[in-house]
């Protein structure tokens, strides 16, 4: 899934708020964030600077509630359930009847 961040939205809100989309389910209900990274210290790495200019670049990646989350430029995020991952690892490696597919 791909979100982009509101000028007016923090980026660590734009994370709860994506990843409780992707996941189907209450914001509330996800882990806090804050047990995974400190919030302030990632929406400071994408304010604007003291004198009002904006950043530019950057890229940050980390797993937060069963996403692998990417952040770009403060503007951009792309989450990716773990889950669809680990599945689609399982069936490429066992297939439809279970059984590990010998490499021929």
């Amino acid at each position: 899934m791909d979100y982009q961040i509101d000028p007016n939205e923090s980026v660590s809100a734009a994370i709860v708020r994506a990843a409780s989309a992707i996941r189907g389910v209450d914001p509330c209900s996800l882990r806090p964030l804050g047990e995974v990274l400190d919030p302030d210290a990632l929406d400071g790495l994408f304010e604007t600077r003291y004198d009002g200019t904006p950043r530019r670049g950057g890229r940050v990646s980390f797993v937060f509630d069963g996403c692998r989350i990417t952040v770009d430029n403060g503007e951009y995020l792309t989450l990716k359930l773990l889950e669809d991952t680990a599945r689609s690892e399982r069936e490429r490696a066992y297939g439809d009847g279970g059984v590990k597919r010998r490499e021929q």
